[in-house]
């Protein structure tokens, strides 16, 4: 950008996030009195269309040529006000912003006199750097109209179906020598109570019988290579390697169900079981005519530090078996030992209700005094404190059915590696952004749904499915894809070929060219600065974060020392 720059700075209240702590009027102020700032302005909510508006009106009509926005983090709202800038004519990466909520206002708001003054100094950087940026391009690249889904059971069904409909070839790897995944094994859904063989066979029926649909079973993802719109992926069928090429990639490999080994009898005492096994009673069609007294024991193997988290289904999948057991057999006792009663929403609080009224008799223990299974005469025995009775019942059972936790498949690690996608702390595949990105990665063109990214039941990852599903076909459907240009670029000039960088890259986005020197993958490159920061030799730099724009901005906040 040859011009001089014209700079407007914008600075947000956040309502009382940023407002309530820092003076912004003085911070306005200030502002317009740093070098090249010819305009500046304050507003109650600038990431509100009304504020929007305002800074593209600015940028018309005072000729700015580089903005920046004083306000909450970028993770969140820079593409936003960049959206904004492009619509008013400017490229996105004249844009710079400053974090005056999360780094400034938030953790000094006991403070707001030095927090006003802490605002001031990360404008006068922000200021500093927008002076010295520049235009950048996007490159593009072609986006290949296949895509591939990991994972065979009712969310990979799912979304296979959902980009088949979109008019795209899809490959569906699934490890197990059948489709169908977990429902295969269950009896019936809740809360609607139909056979899970009505919901998963029509499924596996119209993906055999579609044409885009191309079914690998006993398969396994063996290597994954290339990045958005052009995936290499090396996959093991009965251990014969076949290579794929596509374009965006879903896991939906779903998950597991603990096998509680020793907790409450399992294994050692006869008639205890899980869920599941009882599932597959229904399903064989067993009416357990000589069960007249049954308990179900909720959180076996979960909530505890081995697996901290809720796994959300189990306390209604309960108490849809338990109104079951009990319309089968009124005279029918049926316990439901619980530490919190998980049935969120209207409809599972309704089968909660239904349950009670249904004769269900529903116990809560306490986490520090855990029920305790033991053989007896004529089954097993159990025992339990209620706190609310504040006293220990003694239960004789004809059958003791846990409720086992839904745990993360075995085989998620060596995914994620293959993928370079993220696993969250209980092993799960984690999402980019939980309310902004839901259903990507960080790695672009890589999408998660069902219980691969976390417990759900049925529905919700139906509805995940068709979302992943309408997330992979955007790029597909355009055929070509800008990526960002913040991406390393290298200085032959200086490059040795040491091959710092290649090792560093956790993206493999840097391979050496013929002459043995460093050379980036644009398309695959993500900015991070790794390689940049890490070269011996200085021959990497950043586009948009230049070694001149961070000195510049280094320098600003030493200013006021």
């Amino acid at each position: 950008m040859s011009e001089e720059p014209r700079i407007g700075v914008f600075v947000c209240h956040c309502g009382i996030n940023i407002g309530g702590y820092v003076d912004v009027p003085d911070v306005v102020e200030y502002a317009t009195g740093l070098p090249d700032v010819v305009y500046a302005e304050p507003n109650l909510y600038m990431c509100s269309s009304d504020g929007l508006q305002k800074i593209q009106e600015a940028i018309k009509k005072y000729e700015l040529n580089r903005v920046v926005v004083a306000s909450c983090t970028p993770r969140t709202h820079e593409p936003l006000f960049q959206s904004a800038c492009e619509e008013a004519g400017l490229n996105k990466y004249v844009f710079e912003m400053a974090n005056i909520r999360d780094q400034c206002s938030w953790v000094h708001m006991h403070e707001p006199e030095k927090a006003t003054q802490k605002a001031k100094s990360l404008v006068r950087m922000a200021v500093a750097k927008a002076r010295l940026l520049v235009p950048e391009e996007e490159p593009e690249i072609d986006i290949r109209p296949t895509g591939l889904v990991i994972g065979g059971g009712v969310s990979g069904l799912t979304s296979a179906l959902s980009l088949a409909d979109q008019g795209f070839k899809v490959h569906l790897v699934e490890k197990e020598d059948r489709l169908g995944g977990t429902l295969l094994k269950l009896d019936t859904l809740f809360s609607s109570n139909v056979k899970a063989s009505e919901v998963i066979n029509p499924l596996i029926k119209r993906v055999k019988a579609s044409t885009d649909v191309t079914v690998h079973l006993d398969s396994r993802v063996a290597d994954v290579k290339g990045f958005i719109g052009s995936f290499d992926v090396g996959i093991e069928t009965r251990g014969e390697p076949e290579m794929l090429s596509v374009g965006t990639i879903i896991v939906a490999t779903g998950a597991d169900y603990l096998s509680p080994e020793g907790l409450y009898g399992y294994g050692q005492v006869d008639n205890v079981v899980t869920q599941m096994e009882l599932e597959q009673l229904f399903k064989e069609g067993g009416r357990l005519d000589g069960v007249k007294t049954l308990v179900m024991i909720q959180c076996a193997g979960s909530r505890n530090e081995e697996r901290p988290y809720c796994s959300r289904v189990c306390c209604t999948e309960a108490i849809k078996n338990a109104i079951k057991l009990v319309k089968e057999n009124p005279k029918r006792d049926v316990y439901i030992l619980y530490r919190d009663l998980q049935t969120y929403g209207i409809e599972f609080s309704m089968m909660e209700y239904d349950a009670k009224k249904s004769g269900v008799k529903l116990v809560m223990y306490d986490k520090e005094r855990l029920p305790e299974v033991t053989g007896g005469k004529r089954g097993p025995m159990v025992r339990v404190y209620s706190p609310l009775l504040d006293e220990e019942l003694t239960i004789e059972t004809d059958m003791v059915v846990l409720s086992a936790p839904i745990i993360p498949n075995e085989d998620n690690e060596a995914l994620s590696k293959h993928l370079k996608v993220p696993l969250n702390s209980d092993r799960f595949f984690m999402e980019a952004h939980v309310k902004l990105r839901p259903l990507d990665f960080a790695t672009d063109g890589i999408y998660v749904c069902g219980t691969a990214h976390s417990p759900k039941e049925v529905a919700e990852s139906v509805s995940q499915a068709r979302g992943a599903a309408s997330r992979a076909g955007i790029p597909m459907a355009k055929g070509r894809l800008k990526t960002a240009a913040i991406t390393s670029v290298v200085d032959e000039a200086k490059c040795s070929g040491c091959g710092t960088c290649i090792e560093l890259c956790v993206y493999n986005a840097i391979t050496k060219n013929e002459r043995g020197l460093a050379q980036v993958t644009s398309a695959v490159c993500k900015g991070c600065g790794v390689c940049g920061a890490s070269c011996p030799e200085r021959a990497i730099t950043m586009r948009h974060f230049t070694n001149e724009e961070l000195e510049a901005q280094g320098l600003a906040a030493l200013k006021e020392a």
